[in-house]
């Protein structure tokens, strides 16, 4: 997972040259329980950094989605509407939930790598 970077607020996001794909952590979907909605943007949505995108709801809780780059969304994984358990079954592949076009790579430099991301999840644990 050296290919991802993280938010505080669990979130992650991977890169593709000017694109990339966001989801949520494996952490937040086991702290979240069984997923039962997902409610995302719609292609052609502006997103900015850290700024709300959608949410998540749960057997347990429902939680905002925050975007950890700004950018376009080119892409909707619509499929979590009739599948939102992909979310908790496969949270970096099947679960990931909107691919934008990256407005400003540079903004990587405000989130987290996957050792400060595990140090910051084993305090909350």
């Amino acid at each position: 997972m050296a290919d991802r970077f993280f938010t505080k607020t669990h979130e992650w996001v991977r890169l593709e040259d000017d694109s990339a794909f966001i989801g949520i952590t494996d952490y937040a979907q086991k702290e979240l329980g069984d997923i039962v909605f997902v409610e995302l943007p719609s292609v052609g949505e502006k997103l900015t950094q850290f700024s709300r995108f959608g949410t998540i709801e749960s057997t347990k809780a429902a939680s905002e989605l925050y975007s950890p780059l700004s950018g376009e969304v080119t892409e909707v994984n619509n499929d979590l509407v009739n599948h939102p358990e992909w979310v908790n079954q496969d949270p970096y592949g099947k679960g990931w939930m909107v691919k934008i076009k990256v407005d400003n790579r540079d903004e990587i430099a405000n989130l987290l790598d996957e050792a400060t991301y595990k140090n910051l999840i084993e305090k909350e644990a």
